[in-house]
């Protein structure tokens, strides 16, 4: 090779670096220079969205989305728990880093925290959370885990069982997912009210199981969301028997009297229901029956 194609070679890998990065150099200036007006500090960032990013990027994605997501890290946590923090740069940072690397499951995983965590531990934006955890899932369907977020952030953040439930249940369909998804969909789906959607998802826990203790346990959750939709409509049938008699019933068999039921209705274990002064039907104290109460934390919310 010839001394000026050896030059032009090397000239050009040293604009290549340049190019490279220059947004590198400008983003630190961004984060670090505090006396900056907070609004020009956002509106230079904007001009160094991912996709343009990733265009100057020539190829090295990987590597700069890596050294973008370590800036996610600084700016996050020299930030943390100041009184008043709103972290406005974190959702366009955690956007440029995995645009760069769409496969960084760290930056999704660590970055859902930073972004939901209420001030002044974190942003505040589960809104934001949401579609960078789905983003993540469209880029990445094999990793459960990312289901496992989007059901917490829906759960714990948002209050959304209906979605935290379809969510752990999207990811319990990955042959990698441990068993435990598909229970909390279920479980979390008999919160939010959906107990046929619930029963349903044990049920397929029952038949497809070959390990014995979780048949057992699928078996007992069906019946105790039977027994819940039994007392649900006990307690409608009372209610109609007050309207009509001016009280509620003493007992089942005051409703088999008043030929609003055509039997003593039992629970799954055969024992008859019980009704309270309050008109509202019970399981009898000797029933084997269980109606579990969804737990209030579906489960540890650090990346593993």
């Amino acid at each position: 090779m010839s001394a000026r194609n050896q030059f032009r070679l090397r000239a050009g890998a040293a604009v290549a670096a340049a190019v490279l990065f220059a947004p590198i150099v400008a983003l630190q200036s961004h984060i670090d220079a505090e006396t900056r007006p907070l609004a020009e500090q956002e509106r230079e960032l904007f001009l160094r969205s991912g996709p343009l990013v990733k265009k100057a990027s020539l190829g090295y994605d990987s590597l700069l989305a890596d050294i973008y997501w370590t800036r996610v890290v600084q700016y996050y946590g020299s930030r943390a728990g100041t009184p008043g923090e709103t972290f406005p740069l974190l959702g366009p940072l955690l956007d440029i880093t995995t645009t760069l690397d769409p496969h960084l499951i760290t930056a999704y995983r660590f970055g859902a925290i930073f972004l939901s965590e209420p001030p002044p531990a974190g942003a505040g934006r589960s809104d934001l959370t949401a579609d960078l955890i789905k983003r993540g899932i469209a880029a990445n369907p094999d990793e459960w885990r990312l289901s496992s977020d989007l059901g917490f952030l829906y759960y714990w953040h948002l209050k959304d069982y209906a979605n935290a439930s379809a969510a752990y249940l999207a990811g319990s369909k990955n042959p990698k997912a441990p068993p435990w998804m598909g229970m909390m969909a279920a479980r979390i789906a008999s919160k939010a009210g959906d107990i046929d959607t619930s029963q349903i998802i044990w049920a397929q826990f029952y038949k497809s199981s070959r390990d014995e203790n979780v048949r057992k346990n699928a078996l007992e959750h069906i019946k105790g969301l039977q027994a819940l939709k039994d007392e649900k409509a006990l307690d409608e049938i009372s209610g109609e028997y007050r309207k009509r008699f001016g009280r509620f019933p003493a007992s089942t068999k005051d409703l088999l009297d008043a030929k609003m039921l055509a039997g003593i209705p039992a629970d799954p274990a055969g024992i008859p229901y019980a009704i309270g002064p309050d008109g509202k039907s019970r399981l009898d104290p000797k029933s084997p029956v269980l109606i579990e109460i969804p737990p209030k934390d579906p489960g540890e919310r650090s990346p593993s």
